[in-house]
């Protein structure tokens, strides 16, 4: 256990708030230690905005924490229990791999959790070794960072250790502990959890501290549970149309990946589309597209409903009434993402305004970079700087049209090219985190090479930046017979 003076100069502030919580909420776990850990990426900005020292936390007894080898006195080492629909199917779950240290309290006074996932065995492991394999934990710090980097509310990673284990999945496989930093793992599935196994007086409990921790202006409304739920509703709202607009395919939209905070959660089998198709699956265990590209908005919806259900008995004591105002709150959903999606898509082409024709524009561009197989990304980008490669699309009589209307209605706006242009800057990203290069960088670090993660960690980190060191990041991968496959790794 780390003394006082430890814990003063790795910066260390925590609070444990969760544990205030009824027992069932969550477990205390005692702490499964590793062979022999090492640090092999650390997030420094991160950190910073912490409060937390990266120097100290480098160390070896920094090290030690974040491999689950040494403890915080001051911290919670709990992991927390809850349920979910996994691809529809009601399941009890919980933190199979993963532990709360605490949850730190920063210089400007926020607070978020710090997790260790892959730290071992918990009562919630369901047989599982509560591990996790290096491969995926790299991609969760790879991909959340981008996410941060597009402006997408989402979990952060803030260090991964290697445990000097090997992990058994399909083969054997190197260990790792990936450090996650959300500002709450109250899930979806918490409150399924607490709906289906604890009292109403515990549902109350836990819909009270999530109120207090997330929506302090709402806590003390008269009707704090209704506009508890709608607040959750347009966090969603939000958070997918950005999704939609970059191309992110979470992959696994199951309760339990979804947070009352609205952060992007968990990342699995993810990955960001290529050539523009509303049907694209990645996820290998996605069969039949449940969770597909053009699907998750529904199924956001279908998440909420579920999350509605729990909060029945605080809604409203007569339950036909509770049933009523939930379907009310539910029904907004669809317009508050179109009205979030039609936004984000103006924004794309240089749109600042609203006209009625531009549901149609957009509309039309999407439905022929389907026709052609055109790059997502990579077409925003081409419309952006005016770059007409003169195939596909572009070389078609359909995109001569289509751009005509377009300019046309660009110069019925008081904003002048620059502006517009800058518009579009702003809102298509010159680089996502492109599978094929996730790929590369995930088996270079395998085989001990970190340099081609770092590098594109460089390059997605300011994807607004449209730099010439992103160009090569860019490209999309070669044409291949194989459809392109994610795992969960777990």
């Amino acid at each position: 256990m780390t003394n006082k003076k430890e814990v003063v100069e790795m910066g260390w502030n925590l609070d444990n708030s969760y544990s205030t919580l009824p027992k069932i909420f969550f477990s205390k776990i005692n702490i499964n230690k590793v062979k022999s850990p090492k640090l092999i990426i650390f997030n420094n900005p991160l950190a910073k905005y912490l409060g937390l020292n990266s120097d100290s936390l480098k160390s070896y007894d920094g090290v030690s924490i974040l491999a689950g080898n040494k403890t915080i006195k001051e911290g919670a080492f709990i992991a927390q229990a809850y349920a979910g629909h996994q691809f529809g199917h009601f399941t009890m779950l919980g933190d199979g791999r993963a532990l709360l240290i605490g949850e730190q309290i920063t210089p400007l006074g926020e607070r978020y959790d710090i997790q260790l996932k892959g730290s071992g065995r918990t009562p919630y492991s369901r047989g599982g070794d509560g591990r996790a394999a290096l491969g995926p934990m790299l991609r969760e710090y790879i991909i959340s960072e981008a996410m941060y980097g597009l402006g997408i509310p989402t979990t952060r990673s803030l260090a991964i250790v290697k445990t000097g284990e090997s992990v058994i999945r399909e083969t054997r496989k190197e260990g790792a502990i990936l450090t996650r930093i959300a500002s709450s793992h109250i899930r979806f599935g918490t409150f399924q959890y607490a709906s289906r196994f604890g009292s109403t007086k515990q549902l109350k409990e836990l819909a009270d501290y999530s109120l207090k921790r997330h929506f302090p202006n709402i806590k003390d409304d008269e009707n704090k549970y209704i506009n508890f739920l709608n607040e959750v509703i347009k966090f969603h709202a939000n958070l997918v149309s950005k999704w939609q607009t970059v191309g992110f395919i979470h992959g696994v939209m199951n309760t339990d990946n979804m947070t009352i905070s609205g952060e992007t959660i968990d990342y699995g089998p993810c990955a960001f589309m290529d050539n523009y198709n509303p049907n694209t699956v990645f996820s290998s265990i996605d069969t039949y597209g449940r969770y597909a590209f053009k699907n998750q908005p529904i199924m956001a919806q279908w998440n909420l409903c579920r999350f509605a259900e729990t909060l029945l008995p605080l809604l409203h004591e007569n339950e036909k009434d509770a049933i009523e105002i939930a379907q009310d709150a539910i029904s907004n959903f669809n317009n508050l993402y179109y009205l979030n999606w039609l936004s984000k898509m103006r924004s794309k082409l240089g749109i600042f305004k609203e006209e009625a024709q531009d549901k149609t524009i957009i509309e039309d561009l999407l439905s022929m970079m389907e026709k052609y197989n055109e790059d997502y990304t990579n077409t925003f980008i081409a419309l952006t700087f005016n770059k007409n490669n003169g195939k596909g699309m572009f070389s078609s009589t359909e995109f001569y049209n289509w751009y005509k209307v377009w300019q046309e209605r660009l110069k019925r706006q008081s904003q002048s090219n620059k502006l517009v242009h800058q518009l579009m800057k702003e809102s298509n990203p010159a680089v996502i985190p492109r599978n094929h290069r996730v790929e590369e960088a995930i088996e270079a670090a395998n085989r001990g090479n970190f340099d081609i993660m770092r590098k594109l960690l460089d390059a997605i980190s300011r994807p607004y930046e449209h730099s010439e060191y992103q160009e090569k990041y860019s490209n999309p991968p070669k044409p291949s017979n194989c459809p392109y496959r994610t795992f969960c790794g777990t």
